[in-house]
């Protein structure tokens, strides 16, 4: 039995979500142009907000859910916050919008950018950055100068650093989404194309499997759209299972962020329970808790037709 649940997104700057492949998120978890499924404590990706990407803020907050028979319906003033999928800052949006990512159409010598016009910690805005003479590829050791949303950094075209450590101003080159338009935008294999929703970041973020939660060194497994991807952990010193939680990325390794309902003795916004096996004996910690499905029926894509969410059914 699926559950829905209604999201106002919040996730780490090197937590990109929102998925440009418009299908269905069985969690909730949808992207400016899905639908919501199961049930999680966040709300749609960029669905009904829009705004920054912030680099420091994490994970998607949560905000209510329903049954499955019931449509979700946003009960938050979307004015109230300038939130996306990927993060919620107070800094006002960018209204610099010097180039576009997917075209790179800067003059020679330069790549569009994204940085935080105006300051604050959120990647609001584009403009055109030197391109370093020597630059790194995607997947290579890079460094930006500044600070995270710069927008200047020593990776090649069509790509930026991405999980940049404060300390050191070092991180890892990422590429963006190939295409001529948000809607066509594609990766490599392997790789999922994730935007936010004022396109202020257009990243491929590296495919993974939640059972098996086989991302690289403490990244997180969890959803964007039809896709699983890598994100980053969020969690700091708490994130195991009934630990309150307001973001997607709030929750340790196998874990994720579901609405109250669906957790025992939930006192927070949401509160972190573990992915589960749907062919496997129920191995959920909550007493009244089952492994929900988390497809509908005939709905799974391929290798991921046992991936179920421990949750109290609705």
């Amino acid at each position: 039995m699926n559950v829905t649940a209604i999201h106002r997104g919040l996730i780490a700057a090197a937590v990109v979500l929102s998925a440009c492949s418009g299908k269905d998120d069985p969690n909730g978890t949808a992207t400016s142009t899905s639908k919501g499924g199961t049930g999680t404590a966040g709300e749609t990706q960029g669905a009904t907000t829009t705004g920054s990407t912030d680099a420091t803020t994490s994970g998607t907050r949560s905000t209510s859910a329903s049954s499955s028979s019931t449509e979700p319906t946003d009960t938050t003033d979307p004015s109230e916050t300038a939130c996306d999928f990927l993060s919620c800052d107070s800094s006002d949006p960018g209204d610099m919008e010097e180039c576009d990512m997917l075209a790179q159409d800067c003059p020679e010598g330069e790549k569009c950018m994204p940085w935080a016009d105006g300051g604050g910690s959120s990647w609001n805005a584009t403009k055109c950055s030197p391109l370093d003479p020597d630059p790194k590829q995607p997947g290579e050791a890079c460094t930006v100068e500044g600070n995270a949303v710069s927008g200047v950094d020593n990776c090649a075209k069509a790509s930026m650093c991405w999980a940049v450590e404060s300390e050191t101003n070092e991180g890892v080159c990422i590429a963006f989404c190939e295409g001529t338009s948000v809607e066509d935008a594609t990766c490599d294999p392997g790789f999922s194309c994730t935007v936010n929703a004022d396109l202020s970041l257009i990243l491929c973020l590296p495919d993974c499997d939640p059972l098996g939660q086989d991302c690289p060194g403490d990244d997180l497994c969890i959803p964007s759209g039809e896709n699983w991807i890598c994100v980053l952990d969020a969690s700091g010193e708490a994130g195991v299972y009934g630990d309150p939680c307001e973001f997607d990325n709030a929750c340790d390794a196998g874990l994720y962020c579901l609405a109250p309902e669906y957790v025992e003795d939930c006192k927070g916004v949401g509160c972190c329970s573990p992915f589960c096996d749907t062919s496997k004996a129920n191995t959920c910690p909550g007493d009244t808790q089952e492994c929900i499905p988390w497809y509908d029926e005939g709905m799974a894509p391929p290798g991921k037709e046992n991936v179920g969410i421990c949750g109290i059914p609705q």
